[in-house]
């Protein structure tokens, strides 16, 4: 069963063109994939939106739909031969009897590419981004028509709208019929015969956009976000491409990923390895108390929950992984070395005498 396309939209159908627009871009923004991520009804609504307004903003194909609805026109199921009866039943692209008839209308714009580089914080808490880009708009001025101002495209006397041209040759199989792009019209059906001095007839025109980018959290390097319609503007009223962000995650100067976990290599004095301490240590979230216990080994891995990155495609974040290393001191007082001399003459340790390389060795003793 079809949907009414007036009732998607929400208008009547006697609704001006301003109407329907205005009724599209308000849907279109409600229901949009990258608003409602994961929400399958909003996405099939969105679709809808679209393929509705995709009828109803192009005057023929509004007219075609009042009156015969979405499946056109009748026709005789024979009268094309039996190269449109495999097309009927099998798809387009048969070439019994010539092959199937191309759709005619208006290219589709391209898909463009920008960049955006993220703060590992904003990975992990997600937030909105901006990025430029050139791209091709629909022509205000002739509304992407490629028509002058009060002025329409006419149907192509070449093709008779259809945007092809069919040729019919005998060979030893008999009567062939090929199809191939109308090259008046360039395959769109209709001719501009007033050019629109703006764009020249092209329907759109060059300009730099700017789109927010919503970051979900937990996106990783190399992931790149498709913000659907945001490319550029088809020829003559064609629908838009898409707009893919690659994304790039500076490093971090304390953190490093692994999967959804972060892990920091932290280093401490031997001193608080050995007698254990409180540390007040900060995470993305904020500052944590670090519980050092005693006699705790170079290599030591401590484990906070749920504070690592979160799942893109779940519920719940990683962890953060604080890897304890011990830090061995380049230099000591002469105060503090006598003091270490006297620990290691008590616990019956051999140290090296003054000068030979005394802290080189308790650096191996602690890595």
């Amino acid at each position: 069963m079809s949907t009414d396309h007036y009732e998607t939209l929400g208008v009547s159908r006697d609704a001006t063109d301003d109407e329907i627009k205005r009724a599209y871009k308000k849907l279109a923004r409600t229901h949009h994939p990258d608003l409602n991520p994961g929400d399958a009804d909003a996405e099939a609504t969105f679709k809808q939106v679209g393929a509705a307004y995709e009828v109803l903003h192009d005057p023929e194909r509004r007219a075609r739909y009042d009156r015969y609805g979405d499946d056109g026109p009748p026709a005789d199921p024979f009268g094309g031969g039996l190269g449109d009866i495999f097309e009927a039943f099998f798809g387009g692209g048969s070439n019994f009897g010539g092959g199937g008839r191309g759709r005619s209308g208006p290219p589709g714009g391209e898909d463009l590419e920008a960049h955006v580089d993220l703060d590992l914080e904003e990975v992990v808490f997600g937030g909105d981004h901006e990025v430029t880009v050139k791209t091709a708009i629909r022509c205000d001025d002739c509304d992407g028509s490629g028509a002058e101002a009060g002025t329409a495209p006419a149907h192509c006397d070449e093709c008779g709208g259809s945007g092809q041209v069919r040729r019919v040759r005998q060979s030893v199989l008999g009567q062939m019929v090929t199809a191939s792009a109308c090259t008046r019209c360039a395959g769109l059906g209709y001719v501009v015969d007033d050019p629109c001095p703006t764009c020249d007839s092209n329907g759109r025109t060059i300009e730099n956009r700017t789109y927010a980018v919503q970051v979900p959290p937990g996106v990783d390097n190399g992931t790149t976000l498709r913000l659907s319609g945001r490319g550029a503007a088809g020829p003559r009223g064609g629908a838009h491409g898409d707009l893919y962000v690659h994304v790039h995650v500076r490093p971090h100067p304390r953190f490093h990923r692994d999967g959804n976990d972060l892990v920091h290599d932290f280093y401490i004095p031997f001193t608080q390895a050995v007698l254990g301490a409180h540390i007040e240590y900060e995470t993305l979230d904020g500052v944590e108390d670090l519980v050092i216990p005693q006699a705790t080994e170079s290599g030591t891995e401590f484990r906070m929950r749920g504070r690592g990155v979160p799942h893109v495609r779940g519920r719940g974040r990683g962890d953060l992984r604080v890897r304890v290393f011990i830090d061995v001191p380049d230099q000591l007082g002469d105060e503090q070395e006598a003091l270490l001399r006297e620990f290691a003459e008590q616990r019956g340790e051999v140290v090296a005498e003054p000068g030979q390389s005394l802290f080189g060795r308790i650096k191996s003793a602690f890595s």
